[in-house]
């Protein structure tokens, strides 16, 4: 299991997303249940996946009603075989019911992006190390890093302000890979500098100017076998661009330190998680002095 996110993370998104979902309040379950009715429910894998999401989802249930209460029966990056159980939630129906989308919404995306990454980490074998990158859903990202995390991933970085990477337009304006070197360099000194390679000139380039990764970007798995060869140790080396699941055991084999991939979360499925509901009658209260 990944560390535990902070909820500072997530609890306003959870407010935002019960707020656009409920709005001025749930019209159908306000006109159907009845205020004491009591709802068990069950949040159900029906396909195998790779959990992540639990502490969210526990979080809409009790944002909208904090006398919710939530029971994970399994943990973030578990594997959870079709028709397992995850979670129970008990609480007032109607509050169930208005939550549960919202709830389910986080919890099927972020395990989605978590089943996915194991899929890419199983398939390179140890031998490369799969990075995610900022292709992820705006306001989202801290949320599907972590479940890229609890896929076995790590975080290639969190945002532009944590790390350097030269692309080709930062490239194309400084007018070369040794002027946007030096004046990163002279504005942001103590950063790690990874610089995107597009030819063996560029790989060339940027090893003279010495930086600390050389990202090969869109290259023929020939071509990267070459650069890898050429660099030798003297960096280290992303592979990145038009990263496939069926491509990792061959990118892995080429002998990069790490790949990147943007799949991971821009097009994971969501997972198949329900909630099945029951629901009781509170018990008749007993009267005083009986």
């Amino acid at each position: 299991m990944p560390e535990r996110l902070d909820p500072a993370i997530y609890r306003d998104l959870v407010r935002r997303a019960l707020a656009e979902d409920v709005g001025a309040g749930d019209v159908t379950t306000r006109a159907i249940v009845p205020p004491d009715l009591v709802g068990v429910g069950t949040f159900l894998v029906e396909r195998p996946c790779v959990i992540a999401g639990l502490d969210v989802a526990r979080s809409v249930f009790t944002t909208l009603d904090p006398t919710v209460t939530f029971t994970p029966l399994a943990d973030d990056g578990d594997e959870s075989a079709a028709n397992s159980l995850i979670a129970t939630v008990t609480g007032p129906a109607a509050a169930l019911l208005t939550a549960e989308r919202t709830a389910l919404n986080f919890l099927q995306r972020l395990s989605g992006i978590a089943t996915l990454t194991r899929r890419f980490v199983d398939a390179a074998g140890g031998a490369i190390t799969i990075l995610d990158t900022r292709k992820t859903t705006p306001t989202l990202r801290a949320l599907e890093k972590y479940a890229v995390r609890c896929g076995g991933a790590s975080s290639h970085r969190t945002g532009l302000f944590d790390a350097v990477l030269i692309k080709d337009n930062h490239i194309r304006i400084a007018g070369g890979v040794a002027a946007a070197v030096a004046r990163v360099r002279t504005d942001a000194p103590g950063f790690p500098i990874e610089v995107e390679a597009q030819s063996l000139q560029q790989v060339q380039e940027a090893l003279d100017a010495g930086v600390d990764i050389v990202m090969l970007d869109n290259l023929p798995d020939g071509v990267m076998r070459e650069a890898i060869r050429h660099i030798d140790g003297r960096a280290r080396v992303e592979i990145s661009g038009g990263v496939t699941l069926a491509r990792i055991p061959a990118l892995a084999a080429l002998g990069a330190d790490t790949v990147s991939v943007g799949a991971l979360t821009h097009s994971a499925p969501a997972a198949d998680i329900s909630l099945d509901l029951e629901c009781s009658s509170p018990s008749p209260k007993t009267s005083p002095g009986r």
